[in-house]
């Protein structure tokens, strides 16, 4: 029973990785677009492709609370005790952010537009560094039952690694993403613009994995093992063949192969989350919090289980009904005159990273 709420767990982490990744990826390229003339456009499409999903992507994350603090309370408390400052500035950063996101079209002053926007996107790059070292720290081991708030239970070589990987994949998923954003929206320049910017995020990606490998073999011992062995070296094979894959689909250009794109980015951040899990296996913090030890009451893990096959047959459906019609485009059409260089900007010059 642990082991399969632990498995919803897992696949809750990696829909929340791969969906919410790829809105983080495009506040950080809104905060590398430049001033307002260089930026306009990038981030008008920004705007006009994040609409509509970028409230609804925090329902993983959510639900990945929720599990943690009912199915496994013990390691809830050890998590959120120990590394309380990064996970309480990645709560002020979705606050900002979604606070920069919502208000930074609607109000009329450049000089406020500007400051809601640049909130948007520092917070973009904030809180997946801050996340991605929690996780860093979770793999190091660092962090074990009864341990207090200090900072050497995250401010390691491993946990900021795992904060820099975090962000490069955000910017990958959100080039990938808005590369094809942008075809669908007949803007060839903007084509060429995040194509670029998804070929230097997998130069990053690659570059940040490496490093990421080579400090784990220190800092987390356990975790290397697992990812060199087994179930958790075959997941890391996959993880490296779906990059490989998606680096080959940009490389090739076109919007058939950049749709396809989409795919090999998601599969590369979603395998990478699942290498992660089965690496660590059988414990939820290497090496001293075993499964069995952080699990709750077998009736409370029952009707866990029985809350997610509901959330999956009512929820799952719309929520994958919402990315279906996003994707091409039904909920926010954008016509190429919204986006010429040239001509009047309808909505204003969105705020400035």
């Amino acid at each position: 029973m642990a082991e399969l709420v632990a498995f919803v767990l897992l696949l809750a982490v990696a829909a929340y990785a791969c969906a919410g990744g790829v809105d983080y990826g495009a506040g950080f390229w809104d905060l590398t677009a430049g001033g307002p003339g260089r930026g306009r456009r990038p981030r008008w499409l920004i705007d006009h492709a994040m609409a509509p999903v970028w409230e609804v992507n925090n329902v993983w994350l959510v639900f990945v609370l929720v599990l943690m603090w009912t199915g496994f309370p013990l390691m809830f408390q050890t998590v959120f005790t120990a590394m309380w400052l990064p996970l309480a500035l990645a709560a002020l950063g979705m606050v900002l952010r979604g606070a920069g996101f919502a208000l930074r079209k609607p109000v009329r002053r450049l000089s406020r537009r500007r400051l809601y926007g640049a909130a948007f996107a520092v917070a973009s790059l904030l809180t997946p560094f801050c996340l991605g070292v929690t996780v860093g720290a979770v793999a190091s081991g660092r962090a074990v039952p009864g341990t207090e708030a200090a900072a050497r239970a995250w401010a390691s070589a491993a946990s900021l690694a795992f904060g820099l990987l975090t962000v490069a994949a955000t910017a990958l998923l959100g080039a990938v993403f808005l590369t094809v954003d942008a075809a669908r929206f007949a803007a060839p320049d903007l084509v060429r613009y995040f194509r670029l910017r998804a070929l230097l995020a997998l130069v990053a990606v690659a570059v940040t994995a490496v490093g990421v490998l080579a400090v784990t073999r220190g800092d987390a011992p356990y975790v290397w093992q697992g990812l060199t062995h087994g179930a958790g070296l075959a997941l890391a094979v996959a993880s490296a063949v779906s990059f490989t894959a998606t680096g080959l689909l940009v490389l090739r250009g076109g919007d058939r192969w950049a749709r396809w794109a989409r795919f090999g980015a998601v599969a590369t951040v979603a395998t990478a989350v699942f290498a992660w899990g089965a690496a660590q296996r059988p414990y939820l913090i290497p090496t001293s919090l075993p499964l069995a030890r952080a699990a709750g009451d077998s009736q409370t893990l029952a009707w866990l289980l029985v809350v997610s096959l509901v959330a999956l047959l009512l929820v799952g459906p719309a929520v994958a009904l919402l990315y279906w019609l996003d994707t091409r485009g039904e909920l926010e059409p954008l016509a190429d005159s919204d986006l010429r260089r040239t001509g009047p900007d309808p909505g204003g010059t969105p705020g400035a990273g």
